[in-house]
């Protein structure tokens, strides 16, 4: 099969030489063939970035700016700013988007909750951006923010709702308590929720989880033809690269099996290279003994091999690293939060030496917490690196979220 490899900033995808329809419409789709009916005559601020596009790749800005009778007065970025110009964790500054001429206010710098100055004149917000299906990924912190503010001011909230890239069956991990509420764990939600960002938006305001409880007005504009079992793959729709580090649909899986490691910074899962959190390395791993005790636990949904790599940058470039490639084979059976833990554990038992909980910057100790949601979990895993001594913690909450999460579906 002739692959057709297109580059461009911060997209990557492959076509072949026939192109194929996609089998969901995403909400931006939807609202434009109702011509746009719910923001006619209303002047609209918009929260989005490089991800929200038609199926054709034409930006939200783009499509919003030109609707007929639709004025679009404001845009409001979250990390990586509106158009997808910054790295991970760059500060963003409130500037005029040049395609446009429309002001850009930042919402990954000293603010990240819109204030009411920036509101002024805006009749409607509307958000759109692409998930990960995560909850420390922070683009969910921002359309929660969001609505906060819309709330406050009185302004009425619009998701235009795309797919989760985990599908909308698995979930993951225990609930964020109250003492690590932070912009990685906004909400008392689990790690992988299971929902789209149009169903996380009715959860989040019906359940009274958004700040002092306040509700807003609130309008989701549905995908169509999304199920929950779907793969991203299966929608049809081109991946537009979320952030730098998730160049693939496939890679939110891989967030979610190695991210809240990532945060001690002492054991390099491919940052740097160019597998981002697909991998387990560092200079003193034997790759095949790491091996051979990973297929000993016999995990399901999960192959691992050995790997030789040296980063291209970061805090490992230019050394040597060795370790595994992690391969998911089965995302209904795997547990993928679990992975991370599982490599610790085996990591413990050939070189117990080299804690990463030991080695992290003591100041990374916290955003690992917070990621986790969470304190118990370090200090239970890092007594004897046992998956077995959390399991039933990180699983505690999955059964009541996916309860309530029920009720505000909108896909079966």
């Amino acid at each position: 099969m002739r692959m057709i490899y297109l580059c461009l900033p911060f997209i990557a995808f492959a076509m072949t030489s026939e192109c194929q329809v996609p089998t969901v419409r995403t909400g931006i789709e939807v609202l434009r063939e109702r011509n746009f009916d719910i923001l006619q005559g209303k002047r609209i601020g918009l929260v989005t970035n490089q991800t929200a596009v038609d199926s054709k790749l034409l930006s939200d800005i783009d499509i919003l700016h030109q609707a007929p009778g639709v004025t679009l007065v404001a845009l409001y970025g979250p990390e990586h700013g509106v158009r997808g110009d910054f790295a991970a964790g760059d500060r963003v500054e409130s500037y005029t988007d040049p395609s446009t001429g429309i002001p850009v206010f930042s919402l990954y710098g000293d603010v990240r909750k819109p204030t009411p100055e920036m509101l002024q004149g805006v009749d409607v917000l509307v958000y759109d951006i692409q998930d990960n299906g995560c909850r420390s990924y922070t683009y969910i912190s921002t359309m929660g923010l969001a609505m906060e503010a819309a709330a406050e001011q009185h302004i009425p909230f619009v998701v235009l709702d795309r797919p989760n890239p985990l599908g909308g069956l698995k979930i993951e991990g225990n609930i964020v308590e109250p003492d690590f509420i932070s912009f990685i764990g906004q909400f008392p939600i689990p790690y992988v929720y299971g929902l789209t960002s149009g169903e996380l938006a009715r959860l989040l305001n019906g359940e009274g989880m958004l700040a002092n409880g306040v509700r807003c007005e609130l309008t989701v504009v549905p995908l169509e033809g999304w199920k929950r079992e779907m793969t991203y793959e299966e929608t049809g729709l081109i991946w537009v690269p979320t952030s730098p580090h998730l160049p693939h649909s496939s890679t939110a899986m891989y967030y979610v099996a190695t991210g809240v490691l990532g945060e001690l910074g002492s054991i390099s899962i491919g940052i740097g290279y160019t597998l981002p959190f697909e991998l387990f390395a560092a200079e003193w791993i034997d790759p095949y003994r790491l091996l051979a005790e990973l297929e000993s636990l016999h995990l399901d949904g999960v192959l691992f091999r050995p790997i030789t790599f040296t980063p291209f940058y970061g805090r490992d470039e230019g050394k040597t690293l060795r370790g595994v490639q992690i391969h998911i084979t089965d995302p209904d059976r795997v547990n993928l939060l679990a992975i991370q833990y599982r490599l610790m554990e085996a990591h413990n038992r050939l070189y117990p030496e080299m804690d990463p909980f030991r080695l992290a910057d003591r100041r990374r100790l916290p955003a690992f917490d917070k990621a986790a949601g969470t304190d118990q979990i370090r200090l239970e895993f890092a007594n004897r690196k046992l998956y077995n001594d959390i399991d039933k913690y990180l699983g505690k909450d999955i059964e009541k979220f996916r309860t309530t999460s029920q009720m505000y579906y909108l896909y079966r």
